[in-house]
């Protein structure tokens, strides 16, 4: 509720600015530092910037009033997206029973009753408001504020010059940047304060009220990096804003009601909101089909249906015959092609209503009940949607994805500026989602290919659930971009778990990583989600000192949390802190020790193309394809790594793969040890699948050199999609057994499989000389339960007459016993048994490709 000033139509016209930046900038003074020349000289010019600001007002606007000013920014053309907060950290994050635009002239109105008020409680003196200039693009408003804070036990009263500039207005949203400069503190020459005020619309109350939320985040630069006392002077500024900004929070309590966040993140009473909002499909009809296509044809209809009514029947004529009756002039036939063509549109959009009325499919509106992570997206409202080709307006509809799960919103008819008012719900997620994808589409029937209009992807761990509970999300893409196109959502991330969550997950951890995790405590967590900014759900699982390698060695410590990869350094007061998401990583390799190492090994962890944008200063390098890879050496490197490597693969399971592993109970593991010497003959009795049986045209000499290792046995796997093809010589191990090893690696391009391979062989030959037996145990790296088994091939070679046979069986053997190894099993089997076809059918085409070259030559 606003106090009495507020509600009279006098609205209290603020400023911004807690004009003191800080009570008490610092706990000790210390010797000054040398005085940055630069700085000293852009303080001199203050006074002749105050000039040139009032001076370079707009002609036409030198008389404007505050409002009048702002509604010429908004009628602008605003590109600028809200900007980030700033790294200091967050001072204030609370949302009022006042709309974003009363609050922002409550904040920096000119003679702003709110800023007498504020210096009267801080003891503020000596105020002086420039007036709000426009700069010399005429695209922004800005303003210089000088004032003299009160003296505190620490530093004398010194004077405060502020300028303000309004990053964005857009009517509903503000983001005012304010930088404080006082040269009078000590060291005050070598830095400057930032504060950014975020203003933003919250959801609209059940009395009907509007709200709105202010986000004040902070900032210290240094104009010189290096100085001494640079970690004192952030920790005193620190402190002096703390307590500035709070008497600032108390003073507006008293002039605004504050909101719960918890009012403006209720799931319940948002959705029961909503729910009354939604407009049936009875009243979406009407809206569709009250058109003038429709109404004149109706009446084309029921005008000729009385038309037979009242004729009476007549002779025939021409080539007429019964049941067959013919225009008689050129006037009917067009009067008959235009009603067929009127009946004919009324059909399309009845069927296109229809269709997309079903669109929406059965996944829309899920209920989950499981326990778990629940999403629920409540999707508002569009705009300005791209419209496809010569159309003014398309048939958009919205698709979202998470860890896996798609749901699909209905298709709105005919607009750009689409109302859904619709309710979304995810199944129960074991582990808390990083990232929603959010794609909307133009809709043109159900068996045509729906074209994009723009999509977004929002992070939960750049959002907070307050911002979440009501967010404008810019789309991207060349029509979205151009048409500035946005959704208005709000966003419910929820856990019905509570604390077991925690517990229940590091328990899953543990039998993947074979390693007990332990509990974090409270101030641990805490800690960890203030260093990188998280949401308080995030939970720290571990954390390595490490080596970031880099041009330069940076030592610091890695964090491993549920979704992120952390890390953080401190070198002389300059921070160094990033992190990527688990589902970033594209692979993660091992290299062995080296001297460029120090002799010992290295974690290469290589994102996606175009991911992790935000961590590439931490990386060492990009490869060609646009990969950011980040090289890590830790102390105790096996368990890093086994951790590391467990918690990826995890992550990145198909919910299919996580629904067998949570079916997973037995703890036992039964192993099967194989003996390098001979893994292989210890198993002759196992039953075997036979994938693959041929008589191939040419001799079983042309069949073994496939197996010889030489330029023919490259370039067959090299276009069956092996790359990195490695394979050693044939050594003996007994008078009859010899054995080598290979390795590569899937190429994207093969369907159902990736990952990395490496192979033992076995070659025997059969008596008499009639052919050879190869027996092969692959084992498969980077895949979901690779460590679960291992693949045995039996390849055998005889004679035939002048051509050769060859048959291929196939059996996995399995190391760890599980539950559901006969499904794995099954699927194994089938995926090679089109693998070995298209390798032997490569193979046959190159063996008679190079019989003709031989031939020719």
């Amino acid at each position: 509720m606003c106090n009495s000033r507020l509600t009279c139509g006098k609205m209290p016209e603020g400023k911004n600015l807690m004009k003191s930046i800080t009570k008490k900038l610092f706990h000790k003074n210390g010797e000054n530092t040398r005085i940055n020349e630069a700085s000293r000289a852009s303080y001199s010019e203050l006074p002749c910037v105050v000039s040139d600001l009032e001076d370079c007002c707009m002609d036409d606007n030198s008389s404007s009033s505050f409002e009048e000013a702002l509604e010429i920014m908004w009628s602008k053309d605003n590109e600028h997206e809200m900007p980030k907060n700033l790294r200091g950290g967050i001072l204030i994050n609370q949302a009022y029973a006042l709309s974003s635009n009363d609050l922002n002239t409550l904040f920096f109105a000119p003679n702003s009753q709110f800023r007498k008020d504020l210096a009267e409680v801080q003891g503020t003196t000596d105020i002086q408001e420039g007036p709000w200039a426009w700069n010399s693009g005429g695209t922004s408003l800005s303003r210089i504020v000088t004032y003299k804070m009160a003296a505190t036990k620490s530093i004398k009263s010194a004077k405060v010059t502020e300028e303000q500039k309004y990053m964005k207005a857009n009517g509903r949203e503000f983001a005012v940047l304010a930088t404080l400069i006082s040269p009078d503190v000590p060291h005050g020459n070598s830095f400057n304060v930032e504060l950014l005020y975020k203003i933003t619309p919250g959801p609209d109350l059940s009395s009907g009220e509007e709200s709105s939320c202010l986000l004040l985040s902070w900032g210290l630069n240094f104009s010189n990096q290096s100085t001494m006392l640079r970690g004192m002077i952030e920790g005193g500024v620190r402190q002096g804003l703390k307590e500035s900004y709070n008497q600032f929070a108390n003073l507006l309590a008293q002039n605004t009601r504050v909101l719960n966040s918890s009012y403006l993140t209720d799931k319940d009473h948002t959705l029961a909101y909503l729910e009354t909002e939604n407009q049936s499909d009875w009243e979406l009809a009407r809206e569709y089909f009250w058109k003038l296509t429709i109404l004149t044809t109706i009446f084309m209809v029921v005008y000729v249906l009385v038309h037979i009514l009242l004729c009476k029947p007549s002779e025939f004529e021409g080539l007429e015959f019964n049941g067959l009756d013919l225009p008689d002039s050129f006037a009917e036939l067009v009067t008959c092609g235009i009603f067929v063509v009127q009946l004919k549109n009324v059909y399309n959009m009845v069927a296109h209503f229809v269709q997309a009325r079903l669109q929406r499919g059965g996944d829309h509106g899920i209920k989950a009940h499981s326990d778990g992570w629940i999403l629920t997206v409540a999707l508002i409202e569009g705009s300005n949607l791209a419209s496809m080709g010569s159309s003014k307006s398309s048939y958009p509809y919205v698709a979202f994805t998470c860890n896996g799960q798609t749901r699909t919103s209905s298709v709105q008819f005919q607009t750009c500026d689409p109302q859904w008012i619709e309710v979304l719900e995810f199944d129960t997620m074991e582990e808390p989602p990083s990232v929603l994808d959010v794609e909307v589409y133009d809709f043109d029937g159900p068996f045509e290919l729906a074209a994009s209009l723009g999509y977004a992807e929002i992070s939960f761990l750049k959002h907070s659930s307050t911002e979440l509970a009501d967010l404008w999300v810019p789309l991207e893409g060349k029509l979205a971009q151009s048409s500035k196109s946005k959704l208005h959502l709000r966003i419910f991330l929820d856990n019905n778990k509570g604390g077991d969550a925690v517990r229940e997950y590091l328990t899953k951890m543990e039998k993947e990583v074979g390693k007990k995790l332990n509990l974090r405590s409270p101030h641990k967590n805490s800690t960890f989600q203030k260093l990188f900014g998280l949401p308080p759900e995030e939970f720290l699982i571990s954390d390595f000192t490490c080596h970031l390698k880099r041009k330069m060695s940076l030592q610091g410590r890695l964090f491993l949390s549920a979704r992120i990869v952390g890390f953080y350094a401190t070198l002389f007061g300059h921070k160094t802190k990033f992190y990527f998401l688990w589902e970033d990583i594209d692979d993660i390799v091992v290299l062995p020790p080296s001297l460029a190492s120090m002799g010992s090994p290295l974690l290469v962890i290589i994102l996606k193309k175009g991911r992790g944008l935000d961590a590439k200063y931490g990386a060492k390098t990009q490869d060609e394809e646009g990969r950011l890879k980040f090289y890590f050496s830790f102390g105790s490197f096996s368990v890093a790594c086994r951790i590391i490597m467990s918690m990826w693969r995890t992550r990145n399971l198909t919910p299919e793969q996580k629904a067998q592993l949570a079916e997973e109970q037995e703890d036992q593991e039964s192993f099967v040890m194989l003996d390098n010497s001979g893994p292989i003959q210890d198993l002759e009795d196992a039953k075997m699948t036979r994938v693959y049986s041929a008589e191939l045209p040419f001799t079983m000499n042309s069949m073994v050199e496939i197996f010889d290792g030489g330029r023919l046995e490259h370039r067959i796997m090299e276009q069956s999609g092996c790359l990195n093809y490695s394979v050693t010589a044939w050594q003996s191990l007994k008078p009859d057994l010899q054995e080598r090893r290979l390795s590569y690696k899937f190429s994207r391009h093969v369907p159902f499989f990736f990952g990395e391979v490496t192979c033992t062989q076995h070659r025997s030959p059969i008596a008499n000389g009639g052919g050879w037996i190869l027996d092969e145990v692959m084992a498969l790296h980077g895949v979901p339960f690779c460590d679960h088994f291992r693949i045995h091939f039996r390849y055998q070679i005889v004679k035939y007459r002048n051509t050769c046979k060859c048959n291929i069986y196939i059996r996995v053997i399995w190391i760890k016993i599980t539950k559901f190894q006969q499904t794995l099993t099954h699927n194994i089997i089938e995926k090679f048994r089109l693998r070995v076809k298209e390798i032997y059918a490569a193979a046959e085409k190159e063996i008679m490709f190079s019989f003709e070259e031989d031939n020719t030559s």
